[in-house]
């Protein structure tokens, strides 16, 4: 961990030694002819992130033309605007504009040329899959005990222990470029990264070639952004080219990812969790209350004992990618195993709340249907009573998905309390409703309770010693996002407060 960790509290996202690049090296990197004279420093697609020197990326977008906010990037200290021909008619600015056709699928490569390739100076090991990728990656950090680290992805991410400021599961190729440069200037030697399928389509990791690629899963999920399973596959399965990886892992235990082993063009490493032939797979699961042991078979005859402490078989798939992944990249397994045995957990995955209770309180991340089957198949061996599920859908999103949400929380929990999760935009009630319709059927009971809070408040009133209730969906998120306002919503400390209030 970084020897700063105890007196910085929050890791810069741009390197303290910015490139200095003529505006006329960076015309000339994308082979157009400069349009004016300017020193530029760094490079931003978000107004809200321009600093003085950047060269400001104004992209189409679905609701409005970057070129629509160029105003509020001069005033924030922007030197030079690159656009389309679109945005070029949309300007009105003295400064120097750099037109090129499609300037998204041009930003990821110039950011990785403009800050010279940071990632190559260190490991990358990219995780992609449907879940998994978040806790995926806090375990890699683990396993790299006594190494300098670094983790990108959903919950945020963090340079040498560290904590730094991003938004998005894979960051824009810009601020993407910019982290990789500060991780160079902290040293790290490897760094574990989420890699969403957005990410994919959008092109933010096309600077990036990974020394390691790993999928973990596929599932429903994002079928509003990719319209079906095939493209959201296909997306996926992008990531193993030799343009993104040099080496891939797959969990042969996945039917996609099986067919991801006839797509891709890699070498690859094979794992299994469930006893399929692999080069790396789980033997003698011994899983308990608070996590698994289990012995890893590996190539050439290794063996090792590894100590999962977080609970589900999907959690021993998790660690299997992690060992396979960073050994295949050069990293030594026992020492990895060491690292995870030690892992502190996952911020909203699995995550248990204690309070004095009797029962079994635990928050999750989980808003897919494969996700809530994962999570109380890990729960029910584990639980002697009930189990309690508090699940809603979010809306603007997959609506398809909802009712089978609903369908498998039936399937696998003794009561389901239905209430709101992000309704975003839409009317809260009948996202309800949908979900309701796909538990009708379970043979779990299924109440509604509008509320969120007073949705928790029930299934805590109803739990009794012995009983398991889950509070799914949210995890680690700090807000609910009611009609475009988030509203502060911690799932975690909203649990915790009801149980010292019911005690």
């Amino acid at each position: 961990m970084s020897s700063v960790a105890h007196v910085v509290e929050v890791m810069r996202v741009r390197p303290e030694a910015p490139p200095r690049r003529a505006l006329a090296d960076v015309a000339d990197h994308l082979g157009i002819s400069p349009s004016g004279a300017a020193e530029v420093t760094g490079i931003a697609l978000n107004t809200g992130l321009v600093v003085p020197g950047d060269l400001y990326a104004a992209l189409p977008g679905a609701r409005s033309h970057g070129a629509d906010h160029v105003a509020a990037a001069v005033e924030a200290g922007a030197v030079a605007v690159l656009t389309d021909a679109d945005g070029a008619q949309r300007v009105d600015t003295d400064l120097p504009v750099l037109v090129v056709d499609e300037p998204r699928s041009r930003l990821a490569e110039l950011s990785a040329w403009f800050y010279d390739h940071p990632a190559t100076s260190m490991t990358t090991f990219g995780i992609t899959g449907t879940q998994g990728k978040t806790t995926s990656t806090y375990l890699a950090e683990a396993a790299l005990a006594g190494h300098r680290s670094a983790v990108v992805g959903t919950i945020g991410t963090r340079i040498a222990g560290v904590p730094a400021d991003s938004a998005l599961t894979t960051p824009e190729a810009p601020a993407l470029q910019a982290l990789f440069a500060v991780m160079r200037e902290e040293r790290v030697e490897a760094c574990a990264m989420e890699v969403s399928s957005h990410a994919m389509v959008q092109g933010r990791v096309d600077g990036v070639v990974f020394d390691v690629a790993a999928f973990l899963n596929l599932g429903r999920d994002h079928l509003d952004f990719h319209g079906d399973m095939e493209e959201y596959f296909l997306a996926k399965a992008a990531l193993f080219t030799p343009e993104h990886a040099r080496r891939g892992v797959v969990n042969v235990d996945d039917p996609y990812g099986r067919r991801l082993l006839d797509l891709t063009p890699l070498d690859v490493v094979t794992f299994s969790s469930e006893g399929a032939a692999a080069d790396w797979r789980a033997a003698n699961v011994r899983p308990h209350r608070l996590g698994t042991e289990l012995e890893v078979l590996g190539p050439n005859g290794l063996e090792l004992e590894l100590s999962v402490p977080l609970p589900g078989v999907f959690n021993v798939s998790n660690a299997l990618a992690v060992v396979a992944g960073l050994a295949t990249a050069g990293f030594d397994a026992t020492a990895l195993a060491a690292g995870i045995a030690g892992s502190t957990g996952v911020p909203g995955r699995m995550e248990r709340v204690e309070a004095g209770q009797e029962f079994t309180a635990i928050v999750d991340y989980a808003h897919k249907p494969d996700a809530v089957v994962a999570v109380l198949s890990a729960l029910r061996p584990v639980t002697p009573g009930r189990l309690v599920i508090v699940i809603g859908a979010g809306g603007d999103r997959d609506q398809g998905k909802r009712p089978i949400m609903g369908a498998a929380a039936a399937e696998h929990a003794d009561l389901v309390v239905v209430t709101d999760d992000n309704p975003r935009t839409e009317d809260a009630a009948l996202i309800r409703a949908e979900v309701l319709r796909g538990a009708a059927d379970g043979p779990g009971a299924a109440i509604e309770v509008a509320g969120r809070r007073e949705a928790i408040a029930h299934a805590v009133a109803l739990a009794h010693r012995g009983d398991t209730v889950v509070v799914a969906g949210k995890g680690h998120e700090q807000g609910q996002e009611v009609d475009g306002v988030v509203h502060p919503f911690d799932d975690k400390a909203v649990l915790r407060e009801l149980i010292e209030e019911h005690a």
